[in-house]
C-alpha cells in the first residue's frame, strides 16, 4: 500500500477505533457510521478522502481492518476498539491452540495478569505463529505466546473470530498461557 494509502488507513484506524469525536462522529452500538458522514469529517478535518479511494484502503488492507456493510453505504472496523461497540459476532469454538505477539518486556507483567487487553475491548489472538511474530515485532524483540484456547473454550471463556479472521476475547488467565523457554 503507497505511503498516501496507509496515511488514510491510519486515520481510519483512530476514527473507527479509538476517536470518532475527534472529527465529530458518532459510531453506533455496532460500530458502523455512514460513508458519507465519514467523508464528509474527513473533509473538514483536512484528510483528502472519496469514496473511490475508501473502497481501495478497504480492499487492499493487508489486515482487512475495516469492513463495508452489504450496501456499501456504512463502514466500521473490523476489531481493535478502544471505545465500546457490541460487535455482533456469535460466540464460537477456537482452535486448540492460538498465538500472541507481544515484546519480551511485557513477559512478567503477562505471567502475572495473563493477557488483558489494556485500553482494547478484547485480547486478540491469531490462528498461525507467523503473524503473531508480526503483532510481537511492532511491539519490540517479538515474543509469540501459546494460548489453550480450547481448553479455555471449554472452561467456559467466550471467543468470537472477527470478520478478518482475528481470535478476541476478553482476557487470558495465565494458567492457559505457554511461555517460550529460552
Amino acid at each position: 500500500m503507497d505511503a498516501s494509502l496507509v496515511r488514510i488507513s491510519k486515520f481510519l484506524s483512530r476514527v473507527l477505533r479509538h476517536a470518532p469525536e475527534s472529527v465529530g462522529l458518532r459510531l453506533d452500538e455496532a460500530g458502523w457510521v455512514d460513508v458519507d458522514d465519514l467523508l464528509a469529517a474527513a473533509t473538514r478535518a483536512g484528510v483528502a478522502l472519496d469514496r473511490p479511494t475508501l473502497e481501495r484502503v478497504v480492499a487492499d488492507n493487508d489486515k482487512q481492518r475495516f469492513a463495508l456493510s452489504p450496501d456499501g453505504l456504512r463502514i466500521r472496523a473490523s476489531q481493535g476498539h478502544s471505545v465500546s461497540v457490541e460487535l455482533g459476532l456469535a460466540p464460537v469454538e477456537p482452535p486448540e491452540v492460538l498465538f500472541h505477539g507481544t515484546a519480551d518486556r511485557n513477559l512478567d507483567s503477562i505471567r502475572e495478569q495473563g493477557l488483558i487487553p489494556g485500553r482494547r475491548t478484547h485480547v486478540h489472538l491469531s490462528a498461525d505463529e507467523a503473524t503473531a511474530v508480526n503483532v510481537g515485532r511492532r511491539h519490540g524483540r517479538p515474543v509469540v505466546l501459546r494460548v489453550r484456547a480450547g481448553e479455555m473454550h471449554r472452561a467456559g471463556h467466550p471467543f468470537h473470530r472477527s470478520d478478518n479472521g482475528v481470535w478476541l476475547t476478553p482476557a487470558v488467565p495465565p494458567a492457559y498461557t505457554d511461555f517460550p523457554t529460552n
